[in-house]
């Protein structure tokens, strides 16, 4: 088992959540400033941002958005700024890199593959919508493929990756997403070493059963040997027991609200920074430490916090 500080990521609102399901999802540039900020001070060394629309709480591409908050967190802390290319659900591959690109940030999120990606079970859970967007986002989901094929996934890490100088926090929903950035690597188009984002509970990708992450790990290890840095989220209540194999495994780990709303068992969470809490003293109890971002970033090989747009 690997003996190197594990290295915390917190999504504070992505772009799956919708104001209905909690009354603490960031959604203005200054909530997600603060929630980013505290989740920085609890210990996570990386921050992984997607932008809402303040009115409506829509996810939203405009990178003039991105930069009401990116400059905040940068001045209060020194977390690495990762700008996602998912965007939101439905957005064009344009729309998905205008924040990325007109940044330029340290890190951006890469999905490896797509799939079809169902958010609308939710659809039961709840009755009183706040927008009239929610459930109607919620339902395109039955009839949607999240859309990133090897074309895309070329144009995305030549365009960012070479022309920017990002490194990607490269998400897996499936084992062939490992053989995805595999191939990529062939390619000779990206360089090690690489962050590799197992995602589990997302339904349309691999379940969160252990015996997954087991075998996912296996195939990055044969896949990517000494090349990689492995981390692991897991979508609602399996969010925590699934960090926690992936730090007793000697990888790394993310939450956040855009992965869970929860804390634990039927309890909202009433921020970011409280799950970072709950996670690192998990990781802390077991024996381990947790990575400053100055060690993410020697570890990643990242570029600097000098070197980004905002």
């Amino acid at each position: 088992m690997s003996t190197n500080p594990v290295i915390i990521t917190c999504a504070p609102t992505g772009g799956i959540h919708t104001p209905t399901m909690s009354s603490t999802l960031p959604i203005t540039p200054d909530q997600i400033a603060e929630a980013s900020i505290g989740a920085a001070e609890a210990g996570a060394s990386i921050i992984h941002l997607h932008a809402r629309d303040p009115e409506t709480g829509k996810p939203d591409p405009r990178p003039e958005l991105f930069q009401e908050f990116l400059p905040k967190i940068k001045g209060a802390c020194d977390a690495v700024i990762n700008v996602s290319t998912g965007g939101g659900l439905g957005m064009s591959r344009e729309e998905r890199l205008l924040a990325a690109t007109s940044t330029s940030p340290e890190m951006a999120s890469l999905n490896v593959g797509s799939l079809n990606f169902g958010l609308f079970p939710m659809l039961d859970k709840y009755r009183d919508w706040q927008h009239d967007w929610e459930p109607e986002f919620l339902e395109m989901t039955r009839d949607f493929i999240f859309r990133n094929t090897f074309a895309d996934l070329e144009y995305i890490v030549k365009e960012l990756g070479q022309n920017h100088g990002t490194r990607f926090e490269f998400e897996c929903y499936d084992l062939g997403h490992l053989y995805n950035l595999s191939w990529l690597i062939d390619q000779g188009w990206i360089e090690p070493p690489f962050f590799v984002q197992m995602v589990f509970g997302v339904l349309g990708g691999v379940g969160a059963d252990l015996d997954n992450l087991m075998h996912m790990h296996t195939i990055a290890d044969k896949l990517f040997g000494n090349s990689y840095e492995w981390s692991v989220l897991a979508a609602g209540r399996h969010q925590m027991s699934f960090a926690t194999q992936a730090a007793m495994l000697g990888g790394n780990l993310r939450v956040g609200m855009e992965d869970s709303l929860y804390i634990g068992p039927g309890q909202l969470t009433p921020s970011n920074a409280a799950q970072v809490e709950k996670i690192r003293t998990i990781v802390e109890a077991l024996g381990l430490r947790v990575a400053t971002p100055a060690q993410a970033r020697e570890r990643l090989g990242l570029k600097g916090a000098d070197h980004v747009n905002f």
